[in-house]
């Protein structure tokens, strides 16, 4: 009997299978702040000072700005510069690479725009029940 051959997601060529890339970006871009930082960092488009950072990322503290910006700068998606002037002056701006991210970021910006006021509701419901039946 002739049975249709089942596709296989593993080769013996390949005993695994690929990892989900989405994997590794959560990991890349982890953290509360993350995100919406390197967004601000990428839609202004140069240089932004800490201070103007931590106004547009309320209510951040300023020992999460920190590292949260640490983190970004030592995997590569932020640029930071500290002018020798007193006080001395920093300004971080997203690499090149991050700014390839604007598409997709402001894709999820959209789609929350969208979906963000009914997400937020229903999950604010008691498990099995949705918002509207509270």
């Amino acid at each position: 009997m002739n049975t249709p051959a089942r596709k296989a997601s593993v080769t013996e060529a390949n005993p695994l299978p690929e990892p989900c890339p989405l994997v590794e970006f959560v990991t890349l871009v982890s953290g509360k702040w993350a995100i919406p930082l390197l967004y601000r960092l990428i839609i202004n488009g140069g240089p932004v000072r800490f201070r103007e950072l931590q106004r547009a990322a309320r209510p951040i503290t300023q020992k999460e700005l920190t590292k949260q910006l640490r983190l970004l700068e030592t995997r590569g998606l932020v640029l930071r510069t500290v002018y020798p002037e007193m006080p001395p002056r920093v300004e971080y701006e997203a690499t090149h690479v991050a700014r390839q991210l604007l598409g997709a970021l402001e894709s999820i910006a959209a789609w929350m725009r969208t979906h963000g006021r009914s997400l937020h509701s229903e999950t604010s419901a008691a498990p099995g029940q949705t918002a509207s039946s509270k």
